[in-house]
């Protein structure tokens, strides 16, 4: 058991010296949160099982690593046409040297390192670094404005800001006299436009710990345990200011443990795991995979190219093939336009070769799931068509596709399985250092995101008669609280220690979980009924492939309403959607009749083919709806696309609700003035 020692934490000002030798004070063991940078958490060890377990600190855990796969690779990435790697030993050492560094710069105990920057070693190094050197591992967002990256770095009391490029470090320079705790700036990538006091290259800063003695960093790290908190991961802030989610170094640890138990990983030692790291490191979902998954088993990290998302992420996959893979649904679902858009030009022959293989390889996998025997026609089929599309797709030696950190529709779950790529849902929060259930090959249903990780707990607080309720988490992925925000902690956190994850789920017989909404995102209508949005709007993107996004309107309002964007093609060095549509989008069009080529001839009900077919599509949804109240009475088809950079979606591709409403006021005001359309419950919606 681990105690406070630390008297700081009873004091807001700093005392004496003096004065700390006349105050006695009495020890208490630590509760199982704290919002205090110092502080310390009881952990949530269990009697028996993995739960059980030995608390490890990170620099543990990586030194175990060193010693099992110390030569084999850990990190791989291009420079040109060149592929560089570290192993485990040589990464480790760097991990060391950075933590010096930062040391010699003058980070102090529990304050934080920002890096803001896309994916590579250098982000691992200096994560690593800021923990062995007893420092906070801080992401931050790249597509963060400089208010915001000050919001953060001010929040975690920032020594030390790694930047990548010259753009992340103006945003860090315009706000530099409003850090009064940075020390220093480190850029990783491209030289320095400009040289300035305290702002160092990558080589420079990595200089600066090569030599410094071992002493001053072995102390710090042996001072260091595993309920106290080492890394910073900061919620996107959708409903009020970002979160700073307290991580112990059990939290990951442990997790990395439990996960791998769960899902199987293969030991380098027996055959070596590779994945592809393109996520936002600021998230935990990455990070989770990226840096901790893969060191638990000694497997390899590939860097992709900061592009990844904008479209060269595929061509990473097929030079790396890897052994498992993470995509958020907007990557699997750009994955499915592209396939289907190639799909269409193909001839007559291939396109029903195709159609036959995708039937048989959706019936075997949903037979698969009732453990069924698997067909002949699976075994051809897998030959002529499956094995060419998992080989196009740079996913032909992996066994382990995942889908998580945001909600994925059921037409794309379907289609991937109709080409024998099952996507194992999983879900969690940063709050629980990731994952906490994990779909599984031999534990697997369609829509549901499986069971929980070995080690944990889920409740369901108040259910309702269907059995749905607010999903709460146990377990040692737990997290210590929100840094200086007691009461967002408490609101959290209850009495007993449970983690409210604001989800409304329910299980069935088997105990698989099924996520069915969000508290916070219900809406409740002015006559009272309460209705999770999720749910209609992927109904709506299904009946209508043309649509993109769409959000349902209707808290406090007399009916629903909705907001909905158009596939259109996306500007691939800015991620601002552009005018023209996709090619999905061109052939919905064509085969209607509409010679719409751009969203602006679409939106706002312009082209009337295409604005029937829409209410069409949303008809066949209003006739599902369990109740009038449920029924989307009016809608408008918005000029531009939601994107990251526009502010609608969070870096998760998250719909970022709050934003939406404040941006498009003026449109869903509109929608109230008026008296609703035809297809009110008050009136006979319009014949199919």
């Amino acid at each position: 058991m681990y105690f406070c020692h630390d008297i700081r934490q009873c004091y807001e000002k700093p005392i004496s010296d003096y004065d700390k030798r006349l105050i006695t004070y009495r020890t208490a063991e630590p509760g199982l949160r704290t919002s205090q940078r110092d502080g310390e958490v009881k952990l949530r060890i269990g009697e028996s099982g993995v739960a059980a377990e030995t608390p490890l600190t990170v620099n543990q855990m990586f030194t175990s690593a060193v010693e099992r796969f110390g030569n084999f690779t850990a990190l791989s990435w291009k420079e040109g046409d060149q592929q560089r790697s570290l192993n485990y030993k040589d990464y480790y050492k760097a991990c060391c040297t950075a933590a010096k560094s930062f040391l010699k710069l003058g980070l102090q105990r529990f304050h934080g390192v920002g890096i803001l920057g896309f994916n590579s070693a250098e982000w691992f190094i200096a994560d690593i670094g800021a923990i062995l050197a007893g420092g906070f591992a801080v992401g931050i967002y790249t597509t963060n404005s400089p208010e915001a990256c000050q919001y953060v770095a001010e929040n975690c009391k920032a020594n030390i800001i790694v930047v990548e490029n010259h753009k992340q470090l103006q945003k860090i320079l315009q706000v530099e006299d409003k850090l009064p705790h940075l020390k220093a700036i480190i850029q990783y990538k491209d030289a320095l436009k400009e040289k300035r006091p305290n702002l160092y290259t990558w080589e420079e800063f990595m200089e600066l710990g090569r030599n410094e003695p071992d002493a001053p960093l072995e102390a710090v790290i042996s001072s260091q345990k595993p309920n106290q908190c080492c890394t910073l991961i900061y919620t996107s802030g959708t409903t009020g200011q970002p979160k700073g989610v307290m991580l112990s170094h059990d939290n990951i640890t442990w997790t990395a443990l439990s996960t791998n138990n769960h899902i199987r990983l293969t030991n380098a030692t027996e055959a070596q795991e590779s994945v592809v790291s393109y996520l936002p490191l600021s998230h935990i979902a990455a990070q989770m995979v990226d840096i901790w998954l893969a060191m638990k088993v000694g497997g390899a990290t590939y860097f992709a190219q900061p592009d990844a998302l904008k479209g060269s992420l595929v061509n990473t996959l097929k030079e790396v093939r890897p052994t498992a893979f993470l995509g958020v649904p907007r990557v699997w679902e750009k994955m499915q336009e592209k396939m289907k858009s190639v799909g269409a030009k193909s001839s007559t022959v291939r396109r029903k070769v195709a159609a036959w293989a995708k039937d048989v390889g959706r019936q075997t996998n949903l037979t698969k799931m009732n453990q069924y025997v698997i067909k002949f026609n699976y075994h051809i089929a897998k030959k002529l068509v499956f094995k060419k599309v998992r080989k196009a797709l740079g996913l032909d030696r992996c066994s382990k596709c995942y889908t998580g950190a945001a909600p994925i529709t059921k037409d794309t779950l379907e289609f991937f399985l109709s080409l024998d790529i099952p996507l194992y849902e999983l879900y969690g929060m940063s709050e629980n250092t990731g994952p906490h259930t994990i779909s599984l090959p031999d534990a697997f249903k369609l829509t549901s995101c499986g069971k929980e990780i070995p080690g944990c707990k889920t409740k369901l607080h108040n259910p309702d008669e269907e059995g749905n309720g607010e999903i709460c988490f146990w377990g040692r992925h737990v997290f210590m609280g929100y840094l200086n925000m007691p009461e967002k902690t408490d609101e959290a956190l209850d009495a007993e220690g449970w983690l409210h994850s604001g989800d409304l789920g329910k299980h069935d017989q088997n105990g698989f979980l099924y996520i069915t909404g969000r508290i916070k995102e219900l809406i409740i209508t002015a006559g009272g009924e309460n209705i999770p949005p999720v749910p209609i709007e992927d109904a709506v993107k299904e009946a209508v492939p043309l649509i993109s996004n769409a959000m349902l309107i209707g808290d406090k309002r007399k009916f629903l309403s909705m907001l909905l964007t158009i596939k259109c093609q996306v500007n691939t060095n800015s991620g601002i959607p552009e005018d023209e549509l996709t090619p999905e989008a061109l052939e919905f069009c064509r085969k209607l009749g509409s010679k719409a080529t751009r969203v602006s001839e679409i939106a706002g009900g312009r082209d009337r083919v295409i604005h029937a077919a829409i209410q069409e599509g949303i008809n066949r949804v209003n006739e599902k709806a369990t109740s009038n109240a449920q029924r989307i009475q009016k809608w408008i088809v918005l000029d531009q696309d939601f994107s990251i950079n526009g502010g609608e979606l969070g870096p998760t591709m998250k719909l970022k609700r709050p934003v939406v409403l404040k941006m498009y006021r003026e449109q869903i005001e509109n929608f109230y003035k008026e008296l609703p359309t035809p297809t009110t419950p008050d009136n006979p919606l319009p014949p199919k």
